[in-house]
C-alpha cells in the first residue's frame, strides 16, 4: 500500500440516492447510475460490486497492457471467486479471478505479466485493500 505521506487529489464525488428497501443507486453528479441492493434481488451488492469494481480494474490495465504490445483484446472475461470471513464485518478474505482472455498473437507469458502487472502494480481498487488479503488469478488465453 501506499504510504500516509503520499502525495493525493481528490476523486470525483460520488451520490449514493435510496430508492427503496435496501436498494440505492449511485455515481458521480450527473453520471451514469449504478443500482445497489443490499439484499442482492434486483441489482448486486454492494459486495459484489467491491468483488467487480477488483475485476474491472485489473482488466482495464490487462487490456491497455496487451494493446501496448499490439496484441489487442478481441474477448476478455473475469469470474471472481471469493472467500469471507464469516464474522461481522464479513469484509474478503481471498479472491481469485479467473481471466478468459482471446489476444491474438500474444503468448501465455506476455498475458501472464499484463495480469501480474496489473493486480500487484497497477490497479487501484487492489491497492486499496489490505495488503495482507490474497489475490490470486488463474488465465484461460486463447491466441
Amino acid at each position: 500500500m501506499n504510504s500516509p505521506t503520499a502525495a493525493a487529489s481528490p476523486h470525483t464525488p460520488i451520490d449514493l440516492d435510496w430508492v427503496n428497501g435496501l436498494t440505492f443507486e449511485a455515481g458521480r453528479p450527473n453520471g451514469p447510475k449504478v443500482r445497489i441492493d443490499g439484499d442482492a434481488q434486483s441489482a448486486p451488492s454492494p459486495f459484489d460490486l467491491l468483488l467487480a469494481a477488483i475485476a474491472s480494474c485489473a482488466s482495464v490495465d490487462v487490456v491497455t497492457i496487451l494493446n501496448k504490445q499490439r496484441t489487442p483484446v478481441q474477448s476478455l472475461s473475469v469470474r471472481v471467486e471469493a472467500m469471507r470471513v464469516e464474522s461481522v464485518p464479513r469484509h474478503l478474505a481471498a479472491a481469485n479471478l479467473h481471466f478468459r482472455i482471446t489476444a491474438p498473437g500474444s503468448t501465455l507469458e506476455k498475458v501472464q505479466r499484463a495480469v501480474e502487472l496489473s493486480v500487484n502494480k497497477y490497479c487501484s481498487v487492489r491497492s486499496s485493500l489490505d495488503t495482507e488479503v490474497p489475490v490470486t488469478w488463474t488465465i484461460d488465453l486463447n491466441s
